[in-house]
């Protein structure tokens, strides 16, 4: 009898432990979350997050059975910064998961932190091609684009467009510079030349010198890259002097997303190239739109769009490998097989870990990036420089 007792007992204990077991098997997964929270791309860091937030808020709170912890850090896109403020989230937090972030040359500070210490990173914005080129790794994903993609697009369609020459102006930094020369590419494949590359140091809004550049040089077009404030700041310049009476500007769509409010009628009209226009009318889009636009009385935009992504990419990862963050390479292997039902609508992951994607051309109507087309269909990025 005392056994028979002794063996219930035992049986119970177990039984009410099991429970707990599984409880405390899977703690909280730990997401740093590194973007600009002030500054230029402020609006954009916000956006992204909310993406991020409101994904995880449709699983219940949890990706791949783990409840999520939030890190963050403002990086002030701030590349002298990126190193330490990565590795307050790495060494300090001991995060499981970094998402980051909108400067390029933040990102690239990002990447080759997580490289080194194996930490998973999605880059839910920055489109420096070196991230998925030459400092590719399995680890590192992104939810957004490079900006040869966007470029690229633009390029091929102002050639079809029958211009012959075009000057392009930037900010001296990664991101721009990569922009500028993906529309090249395409450009001069297309018949084009681009007659003058003119840049000036981020974050800087003085452009009327330059603005007096493109006027002499009369091209038959202008390509872009500016964000954020910079790109208020140009476009209302753009127009204030004339010249968008005479010579058409064309920008890769961050010239126009998130920025509309503020430029107004100086940007009616304007052309761009994107991975997300403001009506593409499917039931995925619409149903994202309405869930954000009651989250965070806001409409969402296309930095919105790449955070959630970020999410969604993180929850197929977990998914695959039960929340278990050590197995990489299930990790990398279910994403990389992955059919992403995004807002933008569906893409893949390349290779090099990046999306495969539609790239729009839209044309500001009022206060939206109006769809107008598909520039190109399904582009890969070349991945250039990617040995994994």
């Amino acid at each position: 009898m005392k056994l028979l007792r002794r063996t219930i007992l035992a049986l119970a204990t177990t039984s009410l432990a099991a429970p707990l077991a599984l409880a405390q098997s899977a703690p909280k997964l730990k997401v740093g979350l590194m973007l600009p929270y002030t500054g230029t791309y402020a609006a954009l860091g916000n956006a992204i997050e909310n993406g991020f937030r409101l994904y995880v808020a449709e699983q219940g709170g949890k990706l791949g059975g783990r409840e999520i912890e939030y890190f963050k850090v403002d990086d002030e896109s701030a590349p002298p910064k990126a190193t330490d403020n990565v590795n307050k989230l790495i060494k300090r937090d001991q995060v499981d998961v970094l998402i980051g972030t909108v400067h390029s040359g933040v990102a690239m500070a990002m990447a080759k932190a997580a490289k080194d210490s194996g930490t998973i990173l999605i880059v839910p914005n920055a489109g420096a091609g070196a991230i998925t080129g030459t400092m590719c790794a399995p680890n590192i994903f992104r939810s957004s684009f490079t900006m040869w993609q966007s470029a690229y697009a633009m390029g091929d369609v102002a050639a079809k467009k029958g211009h012959k020459t075009a000057v392009t102006i930037t900010w001296k930094y990664a991101a721009g510079e990569e922009s500028v020369n993906g529309f090249k590419e395409a450009f001069e494949k297309g018949g084009g030349k681009v007659v003058k590359q003119l840049t000036l140091p981020f974050p800087n809004e003085e452009f009327q010198a330059l603005l007096t550049e493109i006027a002499a040089s009369k091209p038959d077009a202008v390509y872009t890259f500016f964000a954020g404030a910079g790109a208020v700041k140009f476009v209302k310049d753009y127009a204030a002097s004339g010249l968008k009476k005479s010579i058409p500007l064309y920008g890769a769509g961050f010239l126009t997303d998130g920025t509309l409010e503020a430029q107004g009628a100086a940007a009616d009209g304007l052309t761009t190239t994107l991975h997300y226009a403001d009506n593409l009318e499917t039931k995925r889009d619409k149903e994202f739109r309405l869930s954000y636009a009651k989250s965070y009385k806001l409409q969402p935009d296309v930095y919105a769009v790449q955070g959630y992504d970020a999410a969604q990419m993180l929850g197929i990862g977990l998914n695959a490998v039960k929340g278990d963050v050590s197995k990489k390479t299930e990790f990398a292997a279910a994403l990389e097989k992955a059919r992403i039902d995004s807002p933008r609508g569906a893409f893949t992951i390349s290779k090099s870990h990046n999306p495969v994607q539609d790239i729009y051309l839209r044309q500001v109507t009022g206060k939206e990036n109006t769809f107008a087309g598909i520039a190109t269909k399904a582009l890969a990025d070349p991945g250039r420089g990617c040995k994994m």
